[in-house]
């Protein structure tokens, strides 16, 4: 790949990355910001963590990230997961933090949170999730990369699980990013170039409750930081290009214990009676931007409509066409888009399908029915 002025210069850095730490370990230290990207920074510990509850909690300046006010701009990181550092190494680790304010309050961009305690209440339901992360590599200039500077390349059809010289582009970002991810002991279970050249995808799951949200984001960070260093920017994105190109989605694969076992294809409508009932409510938080790629068109539903059916990839949720013939296994929502938070998708899903907490609808914060002009027209199609 040819270099541009943000490359890293790696081949430097590596003598460095050797010296001895004399028993010292780095933590790097992880959350999201106020816009949906990640933010970290670094410390020194003096002896390897055990486990994450022997991190102690630490701090940074919301008001530079969008998190908080300058005159009360201190936010707290409480560590949640760690993982081994695939690029210093060693016993050096990543460290997955949660934000919360000094009132004892979690801060309004922490939705893990909330996702957290609907996964506990409703343990005894064996959620299992696996999302499927799409995002856009571009260049320097923010264009998709190996695409014409002042053009377009040819139309979409060559360039799904493609192979060859102009059929895909970046793959060693995406081989350093699944290495990467598999060296963190992150569950990723895949990729794949996508439809619209310089798109990929890569598979976060199966995981059960909160895990998906922990692993997609670690997942994210280690995409921004491969690609940084080959001076390339990572977009997520729903429709980066206008026109006759794919967007880019988040499609999430649900089950439960109940959909697993005999029988479960009965539980699987009783999903989709409740979803299509709180259709409008899942589209507010299933990413920014998300009308201008679910318009109906290039495998997307209408977005202000909710379908479902088997195997139909223009529906809101596909049924795969093997779990309808054995009567069980898992439903895919296709609405979310790529640039999605998530813990909301999966919190969302949750509390749609087992009832809210004490009668208390924990997203209110970032739900808001009133601020959809259009009127949804909610519609069922059975198979």
């Amino acid at each position: 790949m040819a270099e541009s002025v943000y490359t890293s210069n790696t081949a430097n850095l590596q003598k460095y990355l050797q010296l001895p730490q004399k028993g010292s370990v780095i933590a790097e230290y992880v959350w999201i910001d106020a816009s949906g990207g990640t933010r970290s920074k670094c410390k020194t510990l003096k002896k390897v963590p055990e486990s994450v509850k022997e991190l102690a909690e630490w701090n940074f300046d919301g008001s530079s990230t969008g998190q908080a006010p300058g005159d009360n701009s201190d936010v707290y990181l409480r560590p949640v997961a760690m993982y081994p550092d695939p690029f210093r190494l060693g016993d050096n680790i990543l460290v997955l933090c949660e934000t919360w304010m000094s009132d004892g309050k979690p801060n309004a961009y922490n939705f893990r949170h909330d996702a957290a305690v609907l996964m506990e209440k409703n343990l005894s339901e064996e959620f299992w999730f696996g999302l499927e992360q799409e995002y856009t590599l571009l260049d320097a200039h923010g264009w998709p990369y190996g695409w014409p500077k002042n053009g377009f390349p040819a139309p979409q059809g060559p360039y799904y699980c493609g192979n060859g010289t102009g059929k895909v582009f970046c793959r060693d970002i995406v081989e350093a990013h699944y290495k990467a991810c598999l060296y963190a002991g992150l569950e990723i279970s895949g990729t794949n170039a996508e439809v619209m050249p310089a798109q990929w995808e890569y598979q976060i799951g199966p995981c059960d409750g909160i895990d998906l949200g922990d692993h997609m984001w670690m997942s994210r960070f280690l995409l921004h930081r491969v690609a940084e260093e080959f001076g390339v920017k990572v977009t997520f994105a729903p429709k980066p290009i206008p026109g006759d190109w794919n967007g880019a989605g988040l499609h999430s694969n649900v089950s439960t214990k109940a959909t697993r076992a005999e029988g479960g294809m009965k539980h699987i409508e009783a999903a989709m009676e409740k979803l299509a009932k709180r259709h409008k409510e899942h589209m507010k938080v299933y990413g920014e931007g998300n009308e201008a790629r679910m318009t109906g068109a290039h495998e997307t539903a209408s977005y202000d409509k909710f379908t479902w059916g088997i195997a139909n990839r223009g529906a809101s949720v596909r049924v795969n066409r093997a779990c309808a013939e054995e009567g069980k296994g898992y439903f895919e929502d296709r609405r979310p888009a790529s640039n999605a938070d998530p813990y909301q998708i999966t919190g969302m899903i949750v509390e749609t399908l087992c009832g809210k907490i004490d009668g208390h609808d924990v997203y209110a914060k970032t739900v808001d029915s009133g601020a959809v002009q259009q009127e949804m027209v909610i519609e069922v199609t059975k198979p």
